[in-house]
């Protein structure tokens, strides 16, 4: 059986999408779902990961990204110690399904990547499909991080995300993947909804006064506390097929 190294969450998540988390032998610090690779040996962080034991773990190969700055670190050493590797770098939907393809193909297993592709496009279409019938388009404030404020622009999966849900995201026009911004900035482009997914930061850790004791808070004009969504980042923040889940969340919760 093919041994698989996975570097961050988000390729272990297209790795359980295939139907294939059996072939697993390690994970980064960070994987969580699914619950089986809780068992499995740990890599380190995703940005620090220990290569000493990769190659210990002796993997046939290893399924490297570049979804967060740093990590081409990873890839430098796989390259310097001869490991055999393939990197993934998804910043699209597109992208997520093309990864899945790419994934199982160099697993040897060509066939589920293409029905798990087929079966990621017909969910993202189907949803589609539905939202298309609304005529409200919420504007949405995606924030990452609080401080300093990062919020993703339009070359990002979570403005797709945003489209999808029939609604926009306010940063939609900014030509980059991640926008360092300000409070006063959000506060002008005036969002519907607050959608708080911090990287990192569990649901349980983030309480919806944080953002309700900021300056001119009030300016927003926000009709409720309901409006200030605090989401799952494992949902949102990773460029995995698990963000259509995500997807469906979001469309009950700004459609009501």
């Amino acid at each position: 059986m093919v041994r698989v190294l996975s570097l961050c969450p988000s390729n272990t998540e297209i790795i359980e999408y295939l139907g294939l988390t059996h072939y697993l032998a390690g994970v980064d610090d960070f994987s969580d779902w699914p619950d089986p690779i809780k068992r499995l040996p740990r890599l380190g962080p995703d940005l620090s990961i220990n290569m000493d034991l990769v190659e210990q773990l002796h993997p046939d190969i290893v399924l490297a990204s570049l979804s967060v700055p740093g990590m081409e670190r990873n890839v430098a050493a796989l390259k310097e110690r001869g490991i055999p590797h393939i990197v993934l770098n998804p910043q699209s939907l597109d992208d997520i399904e093309q990864d899945l393809i790419t994934t199982a193909a160099a697993l040897g297993e060509a066939h589920r990547g293409y029905e798990a592709a087929k079966q990621f496009r017909a969910k993202r279409e189907a949803i589609e499909q539905n939202t298309a019938m609304y005529s409200s388009r919420p504007k949405l404030y995606w924030e990452w991080w609080p401080k300093p404020i990062f919020t993703p622009g339009k070359i990002n999966w979570l403005t797709e995300v945003s489209e999808a849900a029939g609604a926009i995201n306010i940063f939609h026009d900014v030509e980059s993947a991640s926008i360092q911004t300000s409070w006063d900035e959000v506060v002008e482009r005036q969002p519907d909804y607050l959608c708080l997914a911090w990287v990192g930061v569990r649901k349980d850790k983030i309480q919806k006064n944080q953002v309700k004791k900021r300056p001119n808070f009030e300016k927003l004009n926000l009709s409720n506390d309901e409006r200030i969504l605090i989401l799952e980042e494992e949902l949102y923040c990773r460029p995995s097929p698990r963000l259509l889940d995500g997807l469906e969340k979001l469309v009950r919760l700004i459609h009501p």
